[in-house]
């Protein structure tokens, strides 16, 4: 029905996980308009302003497929959508923020937060962003893989870090 796209900036972390800078996601049940409103939904439901649109469509791909299934689901879909408003993409964050937190006790709100945390903590393409290389087990496990390599956190003074001295 719709089609969901983007382009990767030059130099981004994702472009080098892609075959290409350019992406797009085919719609089974939602048009393109509301694939925005939804992708609008779920970059204010968890906001990671450097991460690319491309991992949060992966989110709206998944929800767009358990959609797609029965007219009930695509149904209950397109309406919570709808609820949304018009222009909800749109709106600035702050204003989306605001709306969403009026639903967010409803089984739409609900079910989307659940897929979102499911779908967009577990793809490749966040973990480059967050630099999590993913499973260790297939790699050999974390010891001999920098398990104590926090290069990322500032050194603690001994006498902070509540270590008793050796001798």
């Amino acid at each position: 029905m719709g089609v969901l796209t983007g382009v990767i900036a030059l130099g981004h972390p994702l472009a080098a996980l892609l075959p290409g800078r350019a992406w797009a996601v085919e719609m089974r049940a939602l048009s393109s308009a509301e694939a925005a409103a939804l992708l609008a939904m779920i970059r204010t439901i968890a906001p990671h302003d450097a991460l690319d649109d491309a991992a949060y469509a992966l989110v709206v791909n998944a929800i767009d497929g358990d959609a797609a299934g029965s007219a009930e689901a695509r149904g209950d879909l397109k309406a919570g959508i709808a609820s949304l408003g018009e222009g909800f993409a749109l709106m600035p964050e702050d204003a989306r923020a605001l709306h969403l937190k009026r639903i967010e006790s409803g089984v739409f709100f609900r079910s989307v937060r659940t897929k979102t945390l499911m779908v967009l903590y577990s793809n490749p393409i966040a973990w480059a962003h967050f630099g999590y290389e993913g499973e260790s087990f297939s790699k050999g496990g974390y010891l001999l893989r920098g398990f104590n390599d926090l290069k990322w956190l500032p050194e603690v003074p001994l006498a902070d870090s509540g270590a008793m001295p050796i001798g």
